[in-house]
């Protein structure tokens, strides 16, 4: 095994289909793992851009490539351990993925063996725009680095535990069986936030709190004492909130109408669904927030309007589920960096009690609800490569020492 006075490094990778996340953790044993570096390669396809950052914050490492159809994810990902180990070391011992689908059978964080590729690659269809991505990067490294210990995390781990009336779809119980049902999504993202919560307020772990996961994918979790009981995602992740590029929740009969009277085929209608749909269908403009909220078109701000009206919507279904409301967590790219989204969201949500403070939601406060507010309301930065992280530090701390 391991020496063990070198220093065991985890990596955690975070696979899309145009970007690469990725971040560096020591294995110090006992303790919580802790950041060496981390950063992403950004544009593949195009033009690949990596940019590595130490645990300060300063450059370790940056590369650009031209476009060249030969550069592939494999390609990037070989250059991308190259980069690491010049810049802090080879002590490589484990990967942690974040892998968004793991069906009915896998809730719990496992070691990646052919079996359970095999298992995960029959959800392809199930997360079309994540899986094959996330999986993809599993295969390279087990090319490049066979010795090398890998953990599939799973988003969707986090909801198995969600009272079985929140999973049902109101289809024929045989498809149910088969594993049609809801699932949810960004649970690595709300498992963070829990465990944030639960640090924060020992005895309640903020009790009934709806997190908000707001990025270019978006969704709600609700939690009762660190635990999911209802999201908006459900059998996939298209559904719930208005997305950068996704449509979120859909009359079934709309997708019915688009191949009967549209004449699409499936694969048209998916990539419609997933690609054409949310702020950027609605808009005609962007699918980045930051670009629709400095946009005057009048279509932007439809999009953004309805992006936080069905914020608040849902917000108030999952307040249902819940039995009333104690915390609002804001979190995610634009969750964590939008003080106007957050204003609008919480402008909705009074009648639930929340009240904010402006000047604290302007600063960016850890808790920007104003005094009066009978819903704490805070902003809470997620960090899935370090959830991801401590399960795979976890999982070594099962191996069989030599």
């Amino acid at each position: 095994m391991r020496d063990s006075a070198a220093m065991a490094e985890i990596l955690c990778l975070n696979a899309g289909s145009s970007s690469l996340k990725f971040a560096l953790y020591a294995e110090p044993g006992t303790d919580e793992p802790s950041l060496l570096a981390s950063g992403k390669i950004e544009n593949i396809g195009l033009e690949p851009h990596l940019i590595a950052r130490d645990a300060k914050g300063d450059v370790l490492a940056e590369r650009r490539w031209t476009k060249d159809g030969t550069i592939t994810h494999e390609t990037l990902l070989e250059d991308l351990l190259r980069e690491i180990e010049a810049s802090v070391g080879d002590d490589l011992i484990a990967v942690g993925h974040r892998i968004v689908h793991g069906g009915t059978d896998y809730s719990a964080p496992a070691r990646v063996d052919a079996p359970l590729l095999a298992a995960l690659e029959a959800l392809c269809p199930l997360a079309p725009l994540h899986q094959p991505h996330n999986l993809a990067a599993v295969r390279a490294v087990s090319r490049l680095r066979p010795a090398v210990l890998q953990v599939a995390c799973f988003d969707t781990g986090f909801h198995h535990g969600q009272p079985p009336i929140a999973t049902r779809l109101a289809l024929p119980r045989a498809l149910g069986e088969e594993g049609m049902r809801r699932y949810g999504f960004h649970g690595i993202s709300y498992e963070y936030i829990a465990r944030q919560l639960r640090s924060i307020d020992p005895d309640t772990g903020g009790g009934r709190t709806i997190a908000a996961h707001l990025g270019n994918g978006a969704s709600l979790c609700a939690m009762a004492g660190g635990r999911s009981i209802d999201t908006t995602m459900g059998f996939t992740a298209l559904d719930g909130l208005v997305m950068g590029t996704r449509c979120g929740a859909l009359d079934p009969g709309a997708v019915l109408y688009l191949f009967q009277q549209r004449g699409m085929t499936a694969r048209e209608v998916e990539h419609l669904l997933y690609s054409e749909s949310g702020l950027l269908g609605v808009s005609g403009v962007s699918s980045d927030m930051r670009a629709l909220l400095g946009s005057e078109t009048p279509a932007a701000g439809e999009a953004i309007e309805l992006f936080v009206w069905q914020i608040a919507r849902q917000a108030g279904a999952l307040a249902s589920s819940l039995g009333g409301l104690d915390t609002f967590v804001f979190t995610a790219g634009i969750g964590e960096n939008s003080p106007e989204i957050r204003a609008r969201v919480a402008g909705r949500l009074g009648w639930l009690g929340v009240d904010l403070d402006a000047d604290a939601n302007l600063r960016g406060d850890a808790v920007i609800s104003a005094p009066s507010s009978r819903v704490a309301v805070r902003v809470i930065p997620t960090d899935e490569e370090r959830m991801i992280a401590i399960h795979t530090a976890d999982l070594l701390r099962e191996e069989p020492k030599a």
